[in-house]
């Protein structure tokens, strides 16, 4: 039962991560790349750079937001997205496709963990603290939402235009207006309430001092670990579910008048359309989840992640299309529970103001352990597929979490009780 206030702030929030997932381009990057002609080496280069750039600046730019502001951070990172898919529009060659993915990347770093630190300072503000997983949970279900509504979008445009060059311009609007929308954000959600008291910005050595204290911390430790395990994972395995969307695009008889890409564009943009709607709702079930006591339940959910990429990988290498691509539904659906449940747990064992660069530092490790899977994956999957890479690999990693148990974190509720500083 929601115990919060849905103010207005309540739903500038919502519209903040809403406005955030209309990136229409994200279910056809792959094949915008090769629609401009760019090999696979290049594909690999330009991901590669990235990612490096987001491993660069992860740490660095979740300290400075807490150093000079968490709005001005937002701003910043909207602008640099904006100027990346306009970029990306008038792309021709390699070196502009390159310096387009440079900039939405660092716009990832200084975005990344900035807006949950904002998060948790209102509810501190409004004295609803013990509703950090109900309420992230709530605004959370509304990116998921946007994900939805735009990957449906997209699909309708590839299926009418026939290029996805036309995405990124569309791109553009939904980043104005949630660039508007932060603008418009309280002016006391810059800094954290801690720094507020104080009267003036922390100096970047002493926020830096804070947020390695903070990240020695063993329990903290193992709550990034487990939080960045799971999303690592998926987001390492993710855009190999569009095979298996295209497989089972083909399968469907309508819209046989059309080609192959416009028909499969539609059919994956309504598939990610009901994915996001599921894990919408998943989002908004993480407190009720956090509310059946089940014990160890982080590690419990993790596994059953792992466990579910495993099955997935045994039915594509069978090339049963329908029950894989269930199968891979069900991983999206377990990090969309877990994550505002780690991150009411995150933020219930950090200090507010380093908040936001200890997720920064929990995405850090994050694309780390991302990279080392990609390039595991990839690797595995030359030689022996894509169905069994993906069982060897998640059933490593399953092996890995049983040999070190290394998740035996306390249950939500108890470790969602009210700090006391």
């Amino acid at each position: 039962m929601t115990t919060f206030q849905k103010d207005k702030q309540y739903f500038k929030f919502c519209a903040y991560g809403f406005l955030k997932n209309l990136r229409f381009h994200d279910a056809f990057l792959l094949l915008f790349f090769l629609e401009n002609g760019v090999s696979f080496a290049q594909i690999g280069i330009l991901y590669a750079s990235r990612e490096i750039i987001i491993n660069i600046l992860e740490v660095p730019s979740g300290i400075i937001a807490d150093t000079y502001g968490r709005k001005s951070s937002l701003i910043a990172a909207f602008f640099l997205y904006i100027l990346s898919f306009l970029i990306f529009y008038i792309s021709t060659n390699f070196s502009l496709l390159l310096l387009a993915i440079s900039l939405s990347g660092i716009g990832d770093a200084f975005r990344s963990g900035t807006h949950k630190g904002m998060i948790m300072d209102y509810l501190k503000i409004k004295g609803w603290e013990d509703q950090k997983i109900n309420y992230y949970g709530h605004t959370r279900s509304w990116s998921q939402k946007g994900s939805a509504v735009s990957a449906l979008f997209a699909g309708i445009l590839v299926l009418y235009s026939g290029s996805y060059r036309i995405i990124y311009l569309c791109s553009v609007v939904p980043y104005l207006l949630n660039f508007v929308n932060i603008f418009t954000y309280p002016q006391a959600l810059n800094f954290s309430l801690k720094t507020k008291k104080k009267r003036k910005p922390r100096s970047f050595n002493l926020v830096l001092k804070d947020f390695i204290q903070a990240i020695r911390n063993r329990k903290v430790f193992q709550i990034i670990n487990s939080a960045a395990l799971h999303s690592s994972y998926l987001k390492s395995i993710k855009d190999y579910i569009q095979l298996v969307m295209l497989q089972v695009a083909i399968l469907f008889p309508i819209l046989s008048g059309f080609d192959i890409k416009r028909k499969s564009g539609l059919i994956i943009g309504f598939l990610y359309f009901l994915i996001f709607l599921l894990t919408s709702q998943a989002s908004k079930a993480s407190f009720m989840i956090s509310k059946m006591r089940v014990r160890n339940i982080t590690r419990l959910t993790l596994l059953t992640g792992l466990a579910a990429g495993l099955v997935s990988g045994l039915f594509l290498n069978f090339q049963l299309w329908i029950p894989a691509l269930l199968s891979f539904i069900i991983i999206y659906l377990i990090e969309n529970a877990r994550k505002p449940i780690l991150t009411g747990i995150l933020s219930n064992n950090v200090p507010n103001e380093v908040l936001t660069s200890v997720i920064s530092a929990q995405s850090f490790y994050s694309t780390i352990i991302t990279s080392m899977l990609a390039i595991l994956f990839g690797f595995v999957a030359d030689q022996l597929g894509i169905g069994i890479s993906l069982s060897i690999i998640s059933a490593c990693l399953i092996l890995f979490i049983l040999l070190l148990g290394n998740s035996k974190l306390k249950s939500p509720i108890r470790a969602l009780k009210p700090s006391q500083d």
